[in-house]
Formats: C-alpha cells, structure tokens, sequence
C-alpha cells in the first residue's frame, strides 16, 4: 500500500513540474500580460481577449507588447510603457499601492459594514419581546 502512496506521489510531482515548464516563455508571457491590459479601442475587452471585428487598436498593441517581449523588458517595465502611453485606463486591474488601493480594500469594507450591521439588527429583532 505505502508503495502505491509513493508512485502516486512521483507521478504527481512529474505532472506538477510537466505543467510549469515553459511557464516562463514569451508565449505565456504573452497571455498573462494580454490578460492584465485593455485593449484601446473602446470595446471594454482585455487585450488578450479583443475580438472586435476590424479593431483599429487590438493588432497593433498585441505587436508592441510581441517586440517588447521580445526586447527583454520585465513585465512592471511593459505594464509602465502601456500605461505611459495610453494612459491608466490600460491596466485591466488597479494597481494594490497608493489610491488605487481603495478598489481593493473597499468592496471588502463594504462587505464587512453590511454583515456587521445586518448580525446587529437581527439581535435587535430578537431581543425585542413580542407585543401582546
């Protein structure tokens, strides 16, 4: 049985190194910058994604992020280079520093204020004795 264990443990660490070679080249790079930029055009996709018919903006973005790909810059240097030229709108989520911050910590305050307020009207609701 223990030796059954151990195949079954092999065989799951050479699926796990399998899947996560080649994670690092340009076309998964590709993918994952493709995925945290909008595209341009007004069609509200992500880069990666646009499938606007005829788009104006998808083509030529999809080719400079290629060639900065290829150029070697990191992804926080391309992501900036975007975001340089087409301005913040570009970026598919905000950044976590600085104001942007507020987009990631709000949905979860708001969240937080509704549970609490919701957990103390219904203490309220059952401590109130019933009227005759």
């Amino acid at each position: 049985m223990i030796r059954w264990i151990q195949i079954a443990q092999a065989l799951t660490l050479a699926i796990a190194v399998y899947f996560s070679m080649g994670a690092t080249g340009a076309s998964a790079r590709f993918e994952n910058l493709g995925h945290r930029l909008m595209c341009t055009c007004g069609c509200a996709q992500l880069l990666g994604e646009c499938n606007h018919v005829g788009c104006p903006e998808s083509t030529r973005q999809r080719n400079e992020l290629v060639s900065a790909i290829a150029a070697g810059k990191s992804d926080r240097e391309i992501l900036a280079w975007f975001s340089d030229k087409y301005g913040r709108s570009v970026q598919a989520a905000p950044r976590a520093e600085g104001f942007e911050l507020i987009a990631w910590i709000a949905p979860f305050a708001v969240f937080a204020a509704g549970l609490i307020g919701t957990i103390l009207l219904v203490r309220r609701w059952t401590r109130v004795p019933p009227s005759q």
